[in-house]
């Protein structure tokens, strides 16, 4: 069989490659994402890639006639894209996951596939009135209404998606359609991802390890049902290789309560409720600050959905969990407090850019200190003075710290955009040399300059204020304005290079490393200028945007 994964790099993707590695009758994998992956780890060795925009920033013809090209001789399609953030771009959300949808499936009847398979969600569900805080949990099977929750931009989407997918089957009898409705998806290598959308930095890492933390306030009646992502890459794959068309409930068997929650977060099965009211309320504040990534929204889905009975997929597909809620829930807090992550853009650990800065050296070859931290600082030559060099190193770190944040802001901003991905690139290598400089002057026995970079942070948010009369709503001329800004950052950083590169040898570096940077450099100049030409032409015209 051969089977094309769209979205095969987020966290089901990623499981899903795995399951279907284990399928002997799966002969050949083609993965499709915006952002490609290490294709040098598993299990994304293990396929051929595409690089291909179905909704963000690609107009709806282009998207469908290149998925249509790379889609031809499949034998089924898994569709598994979905955007999660930013939360206050509803309508980017609704395009790429319910139009992106559409897309998808129309391709896949212009290609010829016989079989699509969908990734749905519990969310999909109506509310369910038959639950109460007294623990009524009725199990529904895949005939429960799939209207969503109203107040849940997730909710709303699976919703809306569902209805694209009875549109298309009534269509396209002669294509199977099999729609999975996973619960909450979790493993060890999605939990910096996870954490990064749902809880930010409100919650210490080292405090969400199971039994750390010393109190739970948890509103009431709430019940979650989950499913370990190896299991649900192993639902998508037998409904690849059975070509069962249909609805499947796809969660573990058991069911959390707030006693069992309590017991893995604290610790002890003491817990505290409150009015679900009350800790919305708190949720709502908390979004709005910015403490919490998360809305509300999510809440009131927790709350509505109603408890799924996942026997049809155990029937129909030979499927059956062999992970326990409670025991996958102690798994993504583990790999929480771990910062754990992997080798794909969305699934990055959280210090990525620490965790990189090896990849620098690997790339040169190693000298007698070339920055790892790993030799003691060489006495540095009576020709360069300690101080100057210092301080050097240290406005070049501040700069790097200004450089980091525009970067990062610009690949968030711009995700409807072409060059998303040119961006996203940048801003992970840009972040990994920051963390080589701040590595090499401790290595270099120097000290750096905090105050200086915290200057930067602010000066870097400073500038964000734009006095161009649109406060609120994007300009289609920041982009163009940010492009510039990076340009001067990229080649000031350049010089910086190359000044360590004609000091290398005194200070027993190894000039291998300083030449990979300067030549990385000069590609994010290249880079840059493609950024810059795609925003010129939509700098200045009044009804311009950047999204397409």
């Amino acid at each position: 069989m051969r089977i094309a994964v769209i979205g095969a790099t987020g966290n089901a993707g990623t499981a899903v490659l795995r399951a279907l590695q284990r399928r002997s009758e799966v002969t050949h994998v083609l993965g499709i994402a915006r952002r490609l992956p290490d294709h040098t780890v598993e299990p994304y060795d293990s396929a051929e890639w595409a690089s291909i925009d179905i909704a963000a920033a690609t107009a709806c013809d282009e998207a469908i006639a290149e998925l249509t090209e790379n889609l031809r001789n499949y034998d089924a399609v898994i569709h598994l894209a979905w955007l999660i953030q930013p939360n206050n771009r509803r309508e980017l959300l609704h395009r790429v996951n319910v139009e992106g949808t559409r897309r998808v499936a129309e391709a896949v009847a212009a290609a010829g596939v016989p079989h699509l398979i969908v990734a749905s969600s519990v969310g999909s569900y109506s509310p369910d009135n038959a639950r109460t805080t007294a623990g009524d949990l009725p199990l529904r099977d895949e005939s429960f209404p799939t209207d969503g929750i109203k107040s849940s931009h997730y909710s709303s989407d699976k919703a809306d998606q569902e209805d694209v997918l009875d549109a298309f089957e009534a269509a396209h009898p002669e294509i199977a359609v099999t729609r999975l409705r996973p619960a909450l998806i979790f493993q060890r290598d999605a939990a910096s991802e996870i954490q990064r959308y749902f809880i930010g930095s409100a919650v210490p890492s080292r405090k969400l390890r199971p039994g750390a933390l010393p109190s739970l306030l948890l509103p009431k009646g709430l019940h979650i049902q989950v499913i370990h992502s190896d299991d649900a890459g192993e639902a998508y794959a037998a409904a690849a290789v059975t070509g069962r068309g249909g609805a499947f409930n796809i969660c573990a068997d058991d069911i959390l309560s707030p006693r069992d929650l309590a017991t893995i977060l604290t610790g002890s099965d003491s817990v505290a409720e409150a009015p679900a009211a009350l800790v919305r309320a708190a949720m709502v504040t908390a979004h709005t600050t910015g403490a919490v990534p998360a809305d509300a929204g999510w809440l009131d889905m927790a709350m509505g959905v109603p408890m799924m009975d996942n026997s049809r997929a155990k029937r129909e597909l030979g499927w059956t969990p062999r992970h326990g809620a409670a025991d996958t829930v102690r798994e993504i807090l583990d790999g929480m407090a771990d910062g754990a992550g992997h080798s794909s853009p969305p699934l990055q650990p959280r210090d990525a850019g620490q965790r990189n800065v090896q990849a620098i050296h690997e790339n040169a070859e190693e000298g007698a200190n070339a920055g790892t931290g790993t030799s003691a600082p060489k006495p540095l030559p009576e020709t360069i003075g300690h101080d100057l060099l210092e301080l050097y190193l240290s406005d070049h770190l501040t700069g790097a710290t200004a450089g980091v944040n525009r970067i990062s802001r610009m690949a968030a901003d711009f995700i409807d955009t072409p060059v998303y991905g040119l961006l996203g690139q940048m801003a992970e290598q840009i972040t990994a040399e920051r963390d080589f400089l701040a590595q090499l002057i401790k290595d270099l026995g120097m000290q750096r300059k905090p105050y200086r970079q915290a200057v930067a942070w602010v000066g870097e948010r400073v500038g964000r204020l734009k006095l161009n009369k649109r406060a609120v709503e994007r300009s289609p001329m920041t982009l163009l304005l940010e492009a510039d800004l990076m340009r001067g950052a990229v080649q000031a950083k350049m010089g910086g290079w190359e000044a360590l590169l004609s000091h290398a040898e005194d200070l027993g570096l190894d000039p291998g490393v300083f030449e990979q940077l300067i030549d990385d450099a000069k590609q994010q100049l290249k880079n840059l200028e493609e950024v810059h030409a795609y925003a010129a032409p939509r700098a200045f015209t009044e009804d311009g945007t950047t999204d397409r």
